[in-house]
């Protein structure tokens, strides 16, 4: 178990910190709190929000197009590890109830957010519509705590719960990048990611280990991982990172394409494994190097939007809220059920089909990235506000998995 604290306190703990501060802050003295958030860095700046014929750079910008990039980066050097690697923990029948309750997991707090808005009459549901996605996030970190807490270490369920997060985390992504472009698109850009990445991966992975084909000694990989490292992929990353920004994308995914270029050993042993941190190769170097500038990163991140008013709650929060404790839940338990009964494609041994329900719960918690995608959903105002308080509120779905494991009768397995 305590290497679930660990990395809760690693990758979590300072970012509820900068949450907590910024709430206060925002509460305390809201205007001091806004004009640090938008503090202008750079006007008329090469990169940064695009209006009035030129780019401002600001604090706000910077932390979340720029430097959550490199969180977003981690995430997705988990799924395409599951997704790809041999021993990928998305790959193979054992992954399909999974992805099917992942699928529940969305469409369930899809429908429940866009449904109680349309019964909430037009005028509230065209104010709000455009944040159906907020309430299909789940928090990796603080999710896979829960779970553990509620049925034990051992017990399949929390492995269940891992790959249904790493798939939501995949499909999050997507329409990330789908659905909330952060300018108008121009694509002809994302030639400038797609090369950075081709070109990088051909000239300084595949090359050198085409060369090295039937020596052992490697020795071209092996002066490129010595003597270049890193520094390739970043060029390459900077690179994609402004193709997105170019083309209206949004820009924290613009080191998406550069992470499968990277060499990696075909091995994956899961986001919270002891193990990843003996790897030598290139992939899981990088990403241990950038354990520390995340966590800093990540208190920025909340401090830099948590900060809304409790005068702001509206009907924003309580939708987000409704979306999270309802539709996560009753989605996954029965897009679940579908997969593992009619469509016979079984859970793991050890699980019983209510305990769907329970996962369901515990996935509920949003926080991280349902605070991304409101800040990015709406406009800066009273609906961004009352979006994100819904985010934040998702934490009550840590106690409701735990009555709900006490009420069905959840049988914990500690080892």
């Amino acid at each position: 178990m305590y290497r679930v604290w660990n990395f809760l306190i690693e990758y979590s703990a300072l970012l509820i910190l900068g949450a907590a501060i910024a709430l206060i802050w925002a509460n305390t003295n809201a205007e001091s709190y806004h004009n640090f958030v938008e503090f202008v860095i750079w006007d008329h700046a090469p990169i940064g929000h695009y209006h009035h014929g030129h780019r401002t750079l600001t604090l706000h910008y910077l932390v979340n197009d720029v430097l959550m990039a490199l969180f977003f980066a981690i995430a997705a050097k988990e799924v395409w590890e599951a997704v790809i690697l041999k021993n990928g923990s998305l790959r193979g029948k054992k992954a399909a109830t999974p992805l099917f309750a992942t699928a529940g997991g969305m469409f369930g707090p899809i429908a429940v957010y866009l449904g109680l808005a349309a019964i909430m009459g037009s005028e509230t549901y065209s104010a709000v519509a455009n944040g159906w996605a907020i309430p299909t996030a789940t928090d990796i970190a603080f999710s896979y705590l829960v779970g553990r807490l509620v049925f034990g270490a051992g017990h399949p369920a929390v492995r269940f719960l891992l790959l249904l997060a790493i798939a939501d985390d995949a499909v999050g992504l997507i329409i990330l990048a789908v659905f909330y472009p952060s300018a108008e698109l121009a694509p002809e850009w994302l030639l400038l990611s797609l090369a950075a990445a081709v070109l990088v991966f051909l000239i300084f992975n595949y090359l050198p280990r085409r060369m090295d084909r039937g020596n052992q000694e490697r020795p071209n990989s092996t002066w490129v991982r010595k003597t270049l490292g890193f520094w390739p992929y970043l060029v390459a990353a900077c690179a994609s990172w402004y193709g997105f920004m170019a083309s209206g994308l949004h820009p924290a995914l613009g080191l998406l394409p550069i992470v499968p270029t990277i060499p990696h050993a075909d091995r994956a042993f899961g986001i919270f494994s002891a193990a990843e941190q003996y790897l030598t190769d290139l992939l899981n170097q990088i990403e241990h190097a950038l354990k520390t500038p995340v966590e800093i990163i990540l208190f920025f991140f909340g401090l830099m939007n948590a900060g809304v008013e409790f005068s702001s709650i509206g009907d924003a929060t309580w939708l987000v809220l409704a979306g999270l404790i309802i539709g996560k839940p009753i989605g996954v338990l029965l897009f679940g059920w579908i997969a593992a009964r009619p469509l016979g494609l079984g859970i793991p041994e050890g699980m019983r089909v209510i305990d769907l329900f329970v996962i369901g719960c515990v996935a509920a918690i949003g926080f991280t990235v349902s605070l991304f995608i409101a800040s990015v959903a709406f406009e800066a105002g009273p609906v961004q506000d009352a979006a994100k308080m819904g985010a934040l509120f998702s934490f009550i779905a840590a106690v409701i998995s735990l009555v709900a494991g006490r009420v069905l009768a959840v049988k914990r397995i500690d080892a």
